[in-house]
């Protein structure tokens, strides 16, 4: 290999790893929606066209920036402690990410729509139906999807302003409460 291209992997490394850090955080900062390619780019210190280069679009960056957030560390279900907090508190700050928004309709581009599918089982259904199937219970697929379901319609719900309690309890308090909720007041 030539210097000139091991200097030219090296600037690709580089790039990719800056428009992940800077999706990171403006997704962190302003949500999904209301965070644009050029943003990302500018941020970043390069073209946005190296978005659709490295990662095929805005939707497989944001699945990346989650990815890379997550590490190695283990997804814990939903019904663990402070696991459905981070849930309701991430959809608070970052909207309808596409991890949720495919739970409600189909996004407009198949391959996104495909990756976040798969990262709304892998991260959400998964281990709950993991923990259902370790408890026993019938359905445990159908169950862990109900779940899942039951939680992107309370995201909707708290922020489309149709119910006012919803909307106006703290992240702490719904968790506690839908825990409780759907352990049938355990």
């Amino acid at each position: 290999m030539t210097g000139t291209q091991e200097a030219r992997r090296r600037d690709s490394a580089r790039s990719r790893e800056a428009l992940l850090r800077a999706a990171s955080e403006l997704f962190s900062e302003r949500g999904f929606d209301r965070t644009t390619t050029r943003d990302i780019g500018r941020r970043a210190g390069v073209d946005p066209a190296l978005i659709a280069r490295y990662f095929g679009g805005k939707t497989q960056l944001y699945l990346a920036a989650v990815e890379a957030e997550r590490g190695d560390v283990p997804v814990s279900d939903l019904l663990a402690p402070d696991r459905l907090r981070q849930v309701l508190e991430g959809a608070a700050r970052r909207g309808l990410v596409p991890i949720l928004q495919v739970g409600v309709q189909p996004l407009s581009d198949p391959e996104a729509d495909a990756a976040a599918r798969a990262a709304l089982h892998d991260r959400l259904v998964e281990p709950l139906h993991r923990r259902f199937v370790a408890e026993g219970r019938a359905q445990p697929r159908l169950r862990a999807e109900i779940v899942v379901a039951a939680v992107i319609g309370i995201v909707l719900g708290r922020s489309s302003g149709a119910f006012e309690e919803l909307g106006e309890v703290a992240s702490d308090d719904l968790a506690a409460l839908l825990q409780e909720t759907l352990r049938g007041g355990e």
